[in-house]
């Protein structure tokens, strides 16, 4: 068995249900950006030209993806559904918000969000362990194929 079977395993069965409100969290904060992020679009643009990413993707491209990869992505794992993918998918990004553009702006001054950053970016590394829990989409709807399955038989 692949080690990535044996953590999705693991996940699946020590998931307290408790854990999905964080989820739900998680994903409302990640929508909470990526709507931010979308509503001061040049003022996102410009953090991202300070943080002297490179210019081998256009900083707007980048930027929407990011908005994209936030709103997708926070429904998902708010309703529960390809919870693991899109937490590798945002791994990146916060990886970069925290420690290349957060982190440059100095942890300790007002309004620093690197904090928030950092603590997002744990969520989202536990969760692609943990995955989806026990109040999700993905599990309704496993359960509700089981009841088809066993009601044709």
């Amino acid at each position: 068995m692949s080690a990535i079977k044996k953590i999705q395993n693991w996940g699946d069965s020590h998931h307290p249900a408790w854990i999905d409100v964080f989820r739900v969290i998680l994903g409302l904060i990640l929508i909470w950006k990526g709507i931010a992020f979308w509503i001061n679009l040049d003022a996102f643009n410009s953090l991202m030209r300070g943080a002297h990413l490179g210019a081998a993707v256009s900083i707007s491209i980048f930027a929407h993806l990011i908005i994209l990869m936030h709103i997708v992505g926070g429904l998902a794992i708010t309703l529960g559904t390809y919870t693991r993918t899109f937490c590798l998918l945002n791994i990146p990004i916060l990886v970069g918000a925290t420690f290349f553009i957060n982190l440059s702006h100095g942890i300790f001054k007002p309004y620093n969000e690197f904090w928030l950053s950092l603590i997002v970016l744990i969520a989202l590394i536990c969760f692609l362990i943990e995955g989806n829990g026990i109040f999700s989409v993905d599990r309704q709807h496993d359960e509700s194929l089981k009841k088809s399955g066993e009601a044709k038989k």
